[in-house]
């Protein structure tokens, strides 16, 4: 039980610091030192890249969803508001197993720049690559989705729930 708390304790801040700015300097005497923030005193310093969480989800990924990602990225677009239709589609592509971009407009400066790249003001709407998919229509983003090349299920299948023993 120790175990499992260190365990998570590490993870937590492993993940926690890699969205964090890291930064990698040598002291006066050539010592090499890593933190959020350099010393006043420090030389070479260098920021540090890490892979975020989402990099290292697409490793477990099939290689014709991985191929379909790069090659048609999916992203989803809703406004705080939209309610049912927007969850819907958002469930759909869950279920689907879609890996997407969730876009959640708040902003004009948003609401503004979405209008611009999708040529529509209505949600929820789906690009797949250049293509743009206004309102959620289950046919039309299932027809999209296989031309791109994303698999028609999700590449894992629910875990069986176990029935308990039955006494005879």
């Amino acid at each position: 039980m120790k175990h499992s708390f260190f365990i998570a304790g590490i993870l937590l801040a492993v993940l926690g610091s890699a969205q964090a700015e890291t930064f990698r300097w040598l002291d006066k005497s050539g010592n090499v030192h890593y933190g959020d923030q350099p010393s006043e005193e420090a030389t070479q310093v260098e920021q540090k890249k890490f892979s975020n969480i989402k990099d290292l989800e697409q490793e477990d990924l099939p290689y014709a969803t991985r191929m379909a990602q790069k090659n048609f990225p999916v992203s989803f677009y809703a406004f705080s508001k939209c309610g049912n239709p927007c969850q819907q589609a958002r469930d759909f592509l869950n279920k689907r197993g879609i890996p997407f971009a969730d876009n959640n407009l708040v902003s004009k400066e948003e609401m503004d720049a979405f209008k611009k790249k999708s040529g529509t003001d209505s949600v929820p709407a789906l690009s797949v690559g250049k293509t743009w998919l206004k309102g959620f229509e289950a046919d039309a983003w299932n027809s999209e989705l296989d031309a791109a090349g994303y698999p028609k299920f999700p590449p894992y299948r629910p875990t069986p729930v176990k029935q308990p023993a039955t006494k005879n």
